[in-house]
């Protein structure tokens, strides 16, 4: 059985994992995923989805979640480097607006561990990336969410090298801040509190 380093992060539930890779003249092997391994490392989910997708330099992707099936994930490289990125969305979190960068890249072979009801993004930094992970819900187009990814009140460091251009979807320039997701939780637990009184009386 494969062994894997757990790296435990400043915000609570996320970790970062270092696989054991045995490696000769030939190329090498690694474990990317253990059930057993990772269940002895605090991570047993049960993952139902294996998504890809590839980016030139500059593509930045995020900040997405899922509002109404959130997902925990397991990202990694399989080839070029990114600098990928964790929101902390937990109701009732300490760590509640936080974020944790981390710099994936076919060459570390490191992986990041996500919890449900934290939003993520990434940007690419080498000339190519593919970048993969695994998630424990299904993809629900309908139920998508997100941030702006140079929200000042997040005020997420991207490592954005002199020179280079930005790449984003038209969608990911639209979303809103921090403070309107905020804001427009607590209308939502307000109203659903209310109504439940309602329904009582």
């Amino acid at each position: 059985m494969g062994k894997i380093k757990v790296e435990f992060c400043e915000i609570e539930g996320l970790k970062v994992i270092t696989p054991t890779v045995f490696g000769d003249e030939r190329g090498y092997f690694m474990e990317t995923y253990n059930y057993n391994d990772f269940k002895e490392a605090g991570i047993d989910v049960q993952f139902v989805q294996d998504n890809q997708s590839a980016s030139k330099k500059g593509v930045l992707r995020g900040l997405h979640f899922q509002i109404n099936y959130p997902q925990d994930k397991l990202v990694r490289v399989v080839n070029g480097e990114v600098f990928d990125v964790a929101v902390d969305l937990r109701e009732g979190s300490k760590t509640y607006g936080k974020w944790f960068g981390v710099l994936l890249s076919a060459e570390n072979k490191k992986q990041f561990f996500i919890p449900k009801n934290f939003a993520h993004g990434f940007i690419v930094l080498s000339d190519y990336a593919e970048f993969a992970y695994k998630c424990t819900d299904f993809y629900h187009p309908n139920d998508e969410g997100g941030l702006a990814w140079n929200d000042p009140d997040i005020g997420v460091e991207w490592p954005i090298p002199e020179g280079m251009e930005l790449i984003l979807s038209d969608k990911d320039q639209k979303w809103g801040s921090f403070k309107e997701y905020t804001a427009n939780r607590s209308k939502k637990k307000k109203k659903k509190k209310h109504g439940c009184l309602g329904k009582s009386t």
